[in-house]
């Protein structure tokens, strides 16, 4: 691991501060002055003026079935914040998010470097979401959904949209523009009346019950996090 990472997931300071202290000649490896890009091996004692520092903290990475009315956001002056409702004992904070009145699946974790690559739209990573309206639901409508919608001054990526019943649907994205989905039923004129979000890429809400939380299998996070980010 990169010394600066090492520094900054043991929680004394940023990658940027860790940086700093590197080039002033204030962090040292086993008594010797380190430089920066230093790689750090299990075993080894690193000090930031004299002080040892502690061991890397572990990553974490949980599945919360978020309820109506949690928001998704670290700030701990906004009632209801996500982090607080979880109360975990890590630094975490939420991957992306999921509006206040919508629920189900939010990912959190305390490994920063991962929350860029599971965003970036390039990458197409599937999100799912099961939709109720308040009206039937036309075929006419599902196309026209699945085609892609004019929002926030650009149209949609094409997406996949499927019914589910006569006032519900599912729909598949692969982007995240600002509440999407209520803009894209809006445009024709239909009125959400329960968002629910049911995956992400390969992790689902499958015996998680609203407001309960689990950490991620092994094999949800290989294949969820690039092999680049784990190692680093």
């Amino acid at each position: 691991m990169r010394l600066n990472k090492f520094i900054s997931e043991t929680g004394v300071c940023s990658r940027r501060q860790a940086d700093a202290w590197i080039e002033a000649g204030r962090v040292t490896i086993n008594g010797t002055v380190a430089t920066l890009g230093t790689q750090v091996a299990d075993g080894d004692a690193v000090c930031v003026d004299g002080q040892q520092v502690g061991a890397a903290k572990a990553h974490v990475y949980i599945a919360l079935n978020k309820p109506v009315g949690i928001t998704c956001t670290t700030e701990q002056h906004v009632e209801g914040n996500v982090v607080d409702f979880i109360g975990h004992r890590e630094r975490i904070f939420p991957i992306g998010r999921l509006d206040k009145e919508s629920e189900g699946l939010i990912l959190l974790t305390n490994h920063g470097d991962i929350v860029n690559e599971i965003l970036r739209s390039e990458n197409e990573h599937e999100k799912e979401y099961v939709v109720m309206v308040e009206r039937y639901v036309t075929e006419l409508f599902l196309n026209a959904m699945a085609s892609g919608v004019r929002i926030l001054g650009t149209v949609t990526k094409p997406c996949i949209v499927e019914r589910v019943g006569g006032y519900m649907f599912k729909i598949i994205l692969t982007q995240g523009l600002n509440r999407q989905i209520r803009r894209m039923c809006s445009f024709f004129g239909y009125k959400i009346l329960r968002l629910q979000r049911v995956r992400i890429m390969n992790i689902t809400l499958a015996g998680l019950k609203v407001g309960q939380w689990r950490d991620l299998t092994p094999a949800e996070v290989r294949a969820l996090v690039p092999v680049s980010t784990l190692d680093d």
